[in-house]
Formats: structure tokens, sequence, C-alpha cells
């Protein structure tokens, strides 16, 4: 080995010489410290499969896997450039450069695409461009082998596994946030639909220098994905069909988006014309039949306008409905045969926590995307783990845990790495700027302590508070003072 390349959560990259064949090569292996979890050897594995069934030049190629002091491999391809992140870094990428790029990066999903495999991770980091200008494709940690089925798309299970950026621990949902799309994002079977939309977001990117989907949190971003469009007022040398191919790539609704990257490739080639989802264009003027159809139908709407208002103007006489006697709308949201309790909503409304014995024996903490996403697990401990509080940002999770005798612990929203705060506490409650934590010891009908601790675990200190039986506190707004539900001790309310 030579130098270190990188480091990620799918491993560590060195840049070595081959002594046999005198070439440089890339190896990635997985540091010690992960090494004996099984899903990181798994999908390390699957990296290597994948990459021994693609033979395309542009994608990385595998030379072998090999046994590296007692450590397992995967010698690849040495790639030099920089990545197509580090080249929007330095600004939006000129029309002439980056269709060639984009082209390049459609036609490894092609061949990809057409072997049965959805790469699930497409973004800019995992693309490099040497100085030739050749693209190449890497990364296939996340990618999934897809069952073919006759007349339709492939489909592929449902994987209840997200790589965050900048977060090392195995996450829950597949994918980067900012790249995943719509179905990915609410933890729903994905197909190759879901490579065509991250093939926009890059485009799109490329083409713009910001991203078609980022904010300043996890949970904003997610909802943004779901919910929002890009910013469509795009650079005026961007030709229209190319504006159409990124509306059909980022289209939300799977059944509407582009079916096929192959027909990115032929719009980047030729210029075809891609015609919107919405939108259907025709050159020929209409036929004398067809103007008697317009016609009828002109007034058939007539006639339909006409009844419309005169039910308008009955229902106009008669009393307004009272808003409160319809009552409240109920939608429900889980359906578990067990125990579900403890529910906290994001701030942003964008995802649901709460605990649920659905995986098993004990009590975990599952984040579900609203309003209708799949439930993941992000808590996986021996112990009850209940009453979670997510971050003002929406990018934490802090519950309570049985464990080591109770406390409170605090998780990435969407899974990672569980972090101790404090012992003993229950209930806890992020403040309103998120750097600090309010909760409760002792209680169940003896004396009850509240108790405030630095997001980081340090310093906590005791509010002086006469009380019993305490519940959860609440901050105010401004986060100088806290509501608490309690008996005082001399059993006053």
């Amino acid at each position: 080995m030579v130098s270190a390349i990188g480091a990620g959560g799918m491993g560590e990259v060195y840049r070595a010489t081959d002594t046999r064949l005198k070439r440089h090569v890339a190896i990635k292996i997985l540091p010690p410290a992960v090494a004996a979890n099984t899903d990181r050897l798994a999908r390390f594995q699957r990296e290597a499969e994948v990459l021994a069934s693609l033979n395309h030049p542009n994608i990385a190629h595998i030379h072998g896997l090999e046994e590296i002091g007692g450590t397992t491999a995967l010698v690849m391809e040495l790639i030099e450039g920089d990545d197509l992140s580090q080249r929007i870094a330095r600004g939006a990428i000129p029309l002439d450069e980056a269709l060639p790029i984009a082209r390049q990066v459609a036609e490894a999903l092609e061949a990809a695409h057409e072997q049965g495999i959805i790469h699930r991770d497409l973004k800019p980091a995992n693309i490099k461009v040497r100085s030739d200008g050749a693209a190449k494709v890497l990364d296939f940690g996340l990618a999934k082998a897809v069952e073919r089925a006759a007349g339709s798309l492939a489909s592929v299970s449902q994987s209840p596994t997200v790589t965050v950026p900048a977060m090392t621990e195995a996450g829950v949902i597949m994918g980067t946030v900012a790249y995943m799309s719509p179905e990915q994002a609410r933890g729903r079977p994905v197909d190759r639909r879901t490579d065509i939309w991250a093939f926009g977001c890059v485009l799109y990117e490329m083409l713009t220098g910001l991203p078609a989907f980022s904010r300043e949190s996890v949970t904003d971003t997610l909802s943004a994905i779901t919910r929002d469009d890009p910013d469509w007022n795009v650079p005026p040398d961007i030709p229209p069909h190319i504006t159409r191919l990124l509306r059909r790539c980022l289209d939300k609704e799977p059944r509407t988006r582009l079916r096929d990257i192959g027909e990115a490739r032929i719009a980047l080639v030729g210029g075809t014309n891609i015609v919107d989802s919405t939108t259907v264009h025709t050159t020929a003027g209409p036929s004398p039949r067809a103007r008697l159809g317009v016609a009828t139908w002109a007034v058939a709407l007539l006639l339909a306008f006409a009844a419309s208002a005169v039910t308008w103007w009955i229902a106009s006489r008669r009393p307004a409905a009272d808003a409160q006697s319809l009552g409240p709308i109920v939608t429900r949201v889980t359906a578990d045969s067990g125990l579900t309790t403890s529910p906290a909503v994001a701030p942003n409304g964008s995802l649901l926590a709460y605990a649920s014995d659905r995986g098993g024996g004990n009590m975990n903490i599952w984040v579900q995307p609203l309003p209708d996403g799949q439930p993941v697990q992000i808590t996986h401990g021996d112990e009850d783990a209940t009453e979670p509080d997510f971050s003002p940002d929406g990018s934490r999770i802090v519950f309570r845990s049985e464990r080591n005798g109770g406390g409170v612990y605090v998780v990435p929203a969407l899974g990672g790495g569980e972090r101790f705060v404090a012992t003993k506490g229950r209930q806890p409650r992020f403040s309103p700027d998120g750097k600090s934590i309010a909760y409760i010891t002792g209680g169940r009908g003896a004396s009850s302590d509240v108790w405030i601790v630095d997001d980081g675990g340090a310093s906590p200190r005791r509010l002086e508070v006469d009380i019993r039986d305490s519940v959860a506190p609440v901050w105010s707004p401004d986060g100088a003072f806290l509501a608490i539900a309690a008996t005082r001790g001399q059993g006053a309310a």
C-alpha cells in the first residue's frame, strides 16, 4: 500500500501497487473495528459480486478479492481525478462538459439495469471524472440485484437498512438522503426508477451548481424530497429538452417518472425531445371529425356548467355546516398487534417516532415517515427503549432506555450509534435550541427530581423543586421556563 485515499461508512480506500502486474490499484478494506459487523460484511461481499458481474467502461472494474493480513480486501481499478462532488464544489459545470459526463453515467446505469442491478446510492461523490473526461460510477456497496418480472419493471424487496452524509454507523434507510427518491425516503420498495431520480438530481446539480433537494437538517431534506419541487429557474443556456428530461427524472410519482435510463441517454446524445409527463404535443391540425368532437364536448361542458351553477345556487341557500360538528379527522398510521406507545412527531411533521415491541420481545424506538411511510427500527437493545423526543432540527432523538438501571440516550433520527447522556433519567425533552435536555428521576410514589443536562451529557444540574409523581417537563418556546405537572411534596397538586 502506498497511501490512503479516503474513508467512509463502507470502508477505507488505499492507493496500492500490484507488484506482480506492475500497476497501480485501489484497495478497499473494512477497518477491524467494523469488520465484525455482519451487515457491513454482507454489503462488502455484495459490492464485490456486483462489480464482478458488470463489465462496462464507465463502471469501476474489480481485479479481485484478496486476503491481506487476515483482512478481506477488494482490489479495484484505480481512477485518478476528482469525484463529481469536488468538481461541482468549484461551480456549475458548463453544458458542453456536463452532458458528456451525464451520458456516460446513464450508460453505466443502463448496463447495470440490464443485468437486473440497481445502484441505490448514486450521487456526485460516487462518480469519478478523469482528466480525459471519462466518467466512472463507483461504490456499489448498496446495490441490489433484483428479480425481473415479465412485462413489468424489476422490483426489489424493501430494505430496512440509510447512509446519512458524515454518519459512519450503519443506518436504517438505504441511500444518501439528498439523492433519495421519494419512495426511498418513505422506506418503500424501490426499483430502477429510484436510480433515474438520483440521476436527475446529479444532472441538476451539475448544471446549476446547487443540489436539487438539500435543507438544513435530515428531516427537512426528507420532507423536501417528498413534498417540494426543485427551483426550476435553471440557467438560460440549458436547452428546453434537457429541462424536460430533468422534470421527467424528478417526477415524484414513479408511475409517471422516466421509465428507462436509456431514454435519458438517447436524449443526451441526440437531443431527442422528452415529453413532459403532464403534456401531450401534437403537430397536425384537427380533422373535421375531430372538430365535430370538440364542438360536441363544448356543448356538453356548457350544459354541465349550467347544471353545476344551479346546484351551487340551491346549496348556497342552505345553512352552512358547523365545522366543529364534523369533528376531528383521525388517521391511523400504525397497525401493530403488540404494544405501541409514546408517539412523537418531528418539528416539521415529516417523521413519527414511537416505542413498539413489534420487533419481538422488548420495546424499541421506531421511526416512520409521514403520512404513510414504512416504519424502521432505530434502536436494537435487549432492554426496553421508550419515551422518544425529537431535537428541534429533527436530526436526533432522545429516549429512555432501561439498560444498566435506566438512563437517557440520544440516537440519530434515521438510526446509528446510541450515545449515553444521563443515568436514571426518564421522560427526556430537548430544549428549544437543542443544546440541553430536561428529564425526571424518581417519582412513581417517591420524590421526584427535575434535571437539565447538556446534550453531550456534561454538567447535569438538579432544579430545586419539592415534587412527587411528576410527568414530562415542557419547555417554554424561549427555553427560559419548564412546566411540570406534579404533586407537591406535601400532597398538594
